[in-house]
């Protein structure tokens, strides 16, 4: 468990710290799960899910450690539309909410990116 604990803390630290220096969710979530997957004891590799769990339970636990960090975490259940950068808003950019958060595994929205892809193992 303290491996866990630990990974945790390492990807909300990469998370946290690449969203509050302008980059997107998708280029910091890939730092940060890449992370956990590496750093994780066991057999078995964390999944997607229980990465952003971990990162969640690291910024709650320690809020002073991750300023300013808890409105990014929503995107890490999906929730992307309430937190883009202003340059993303600008361009009339839209986010897709992860298909794996809605449960709707057919997600036919265009996107620049395949979000199915980064959850690959």
């Amino acid at each position: 468990m303290a491996v866990a604990n630990e990974s945790g803390k390492t990807g909300a630290k990469i998370y946290c710290y690449m969203r509050s220096n302008g980059n997107n969710h998708e280029v910091s979530w890939n730092a940060s799960y890449a992370v956990i997957k590496r750093q994780s004891g066991g057999l078995f590799k964390s999944s997607p899910e229980h990465a952003s769990v971990m990162i969640t339970e690291a910024v709650v636990n320690e809020p002073s450690s991750y300023p300013n960090c808890g409105k990014y975490l929503g995107d890490l259940f999906g929730n992307t539309k309430n937190s883009l950068s202003g340059a993303d808003q600008e361009s009339g950019d839209e986010t897709v909410i992860d298909s794996y958060s809605s449960g709707n595994t057919n997600n036919t929205t265009p996107s620049n990116t395949d979000h199915e892809q980064d959850y690959s193992y």
